[in-house]
């Protein structure tokens, strides 16, 4: 986690949830970039060794990506790799329908695929578009060839 809490995080703490002043561990209520209020807890994992922040919203829905990526940039730097679990059906936890939590381990870095499985490392949005268009409009032209044939 941060090495500080930000300002605007410890102003939207819900005091004597966990007492006042107390560092990463606590309840937060603040209007996210999507206009709903968020509802946060966290902890910083002392007791654990996983750092740990639970999302949810008022408006009976998870939070959405926008929402999570906020969220992750309160508790964490930039840079630094959280995650999202998926367990086995066998091991969920379902205390609220629509929180979802964010996750990181204290003592051990967090495994990653290759960038590139993702995307074209270094390709914006416009050009996948244009390169995805290309190729679409290719094959749809082979396929009216073979329509005439």
């Amino acid at each position: 986690m941060r090495a500080r809490l930000p300002e605007r995080l410890e102003l939207a703490r819900v005091v004597d949830y966990f007492g006042p002043d107390h560092g990463f561990n606590g309840r937060f209520i603040l209007q996210g970039p999507c206009g709903s209020e968020l509802h946060v807890s966290s902890r910083d994992g002392d007791e654990t060794g996983w750092e740990q922040v639970s999302v949810s919203t008022v408006r009976n829905r998870s939070p959405n990506w926008p929402e999570m990526c906020f969220v992750k940039d309160l508790f964490w730097d930039e840079e630094e790799r959280v995650m999202q679990l998926h367990p086995p059906m066998s091991e969920y936890v379902k205390n609220d329908r629509y929180c979802l939590h964010l996750w990181k381990p204290k003592y051990a870095a967090i495994p990653a695929p290759p960038s590139r499985l993702v995307g074209i490392v270094g390709m914006g949005p416009e050009e996948t578009y244009l390169r995805v268009k290309a190729f679409t409009d290719d094959l749809m032209q082979r396929c009216a060839e073979v329509r005439s044939i």
